[in-house]
């Protein structure tokens, strides 16, 4: 992959555990609200947005089958990973929110977090 890939949960995503009620990720918002107010850096990055029930196959195809929770930063060989990404299926990703948010503002431009 030569682009970083963020995948997030579709906003509003239902749960059959709570029946008739619509969900955010709490992880996930912090990461929205940034692609929200910067819409003209977003276009830096492949951003998808999945939904909630598992398995889903788009990221177990690309990270297997351990590594289905999101958010996930996939990070694209355009730039060097950092040290503290993970790796799985000769991809280097990160998971942590307030990471990710770091790493949005280092690799895209994105203001950071104070």
């Amino acid at each position: 992959m030569s682009r970083d890939l963020l995948l997030l949960l579709e906003h509003g995503f239902t749960d059959p555990a709570h029946p008739g009620e619509r969900f955010i990720c709490p992880d996930g918002a912090p990461i929205e609200g940034l692609l929200a107010g910067e819409p003209e850096r977003a276009p830096r990055l492949d951003v998808k947005r999945l939904p909630f029930p598992r398995p889903r196959a788009e990221v177990a195809a690309l990270l297997g089958e351990a590594h289905q929770g999101l958010p996930v930063l996939i990070l694209g060989d355009a730039q060097a990973a950092p040290d503290d990404a993970q790796s799985a299926n000769g991809r280097r990703f990160v998971t942590d929110t307030r990471r990710i948010l770091d790493l949005l503002a280092q690799r895209h431009g994105f203001a950071r977090v104070h």
